[in-house]
């Protein structure tokens, strides 16, 4: 038996360079690793199969993690052969990585229970392989990632930085595709900020809140009032959405911003409040 965990992670900011001739869209964003993580259990068996607590998540080869066991497969020659328990603390279509996160530690996980021993650079290349934001997850710090996500530079600037953290989801997600295909073509909500915000030095922007902002008023919604609570440092949406964060003075501001919310914007609110970049 093994566990390992699989940590979310946020994008304090995101820009979007163009889009480049391979279809993907060049980006600048800074990443961080929360400390809200998913739970995957490995154990060995007579065939590979993934079962998971969550209602509505696929256990089929459509799962990242099964794509990680496949593309694993691939390079050992041979079947894995693990039964994997998947505990879904991440909430999918959020814009927090957990898919990429939990497919990440699936390789590290096969590569240590099966002993091939492959080195970092080779967890690397398969990583990214399995999507633009899998390689922050090898080594989640806060780290400035381009090209199309996959090329890591840790900010030892921020290495020793953290912040209360309360995030918020609707009821719905959102496709990262979709997200991008939008993009060029979107144009602002009038009411709602885009503008850079400082929070104590931490740069926050995100270019996708245009194309979400413009399909799902909502979350621009969620974002002003979360700029109008006290403690907040700053708010923005995660990657593509449709996860709402806010940075905040402290836990207890934290946990009194997620109670208010469900009290006042949806009672089904996913709602979680924790650490960013937890030392």
């Amino acid at each position: 038996m093994m566990t390992v965990t699989a940590p979310a992670k946020i994008n304090l900011s995101l820009r979007i360079l163009g889009k480049r001739e391979d279809g993907f869209h060049e980006i600048d964003t800074v990443m961080a690793p929360l400390d809200l993580a998913d739970e995957i259990h490995f154990a060995n068996s007579r065939t590979t199969t993934l079962l998971c607590d969550a209602p509505g998540v696929p256990t089929d080869e459509s799962n990242l993690v099964m794509k990680a066991v496949r593309l694993f497969e691939r390079e050992y020659g041979k079947k894995a052969k693990q039964k994997i328990n998947l505990v879904k603390r991440i909430p999918a279509g959020a814009g927090l990585g957990g898919g990429s996160s939990d497919a990440v530690q699936t390789l590290l996980a096969l590569n240590e229970i099966i002993g091939t021993g492959y080195s970092s650079e080779k967890m690397a290349a398969l990583a990214a392989e399995l999507g633009s934001d899998t390689s922050f997850f090898l080594h989640p710090a806060v780290s400035r990632c381009t090209g199309r996500g996959e090329q890591v530079e840790p900010l030892e600037a921020l290495a020793g930085w953290t912040s209360p953290i309360v995030v918020l989801k609707p009821s719905f997600g959102i496709a990262t595709p979709d997200a991008y295909r939008r993009w060029a073509d979107s144009r602002p909500v009038e009411g709602f900020s885009y503008a850079e915000q400082n929070a104590d030095g931490v740069i926050l922007v995100n270019d996708l809140e245009r194309p979400a902002f413009e399909k799902y008023p909502f979350l621009g919604m969620m974002k002003q009032w979360l700029l109008r609570q006290d403690g907040v440092k700053g708010a923005l949406m995660s990657g593509s959405g449709s996860s709402m964060f806010a940075l905040t003075g402290s836990p207890d501001e934290a946990q009194a911003i997620a109670q208010k919310a469900v009290a006042e914007l949806d009672p089904t609110l996913f709602v979680w409040t924790g650490i960013v970049n937890p030392q």
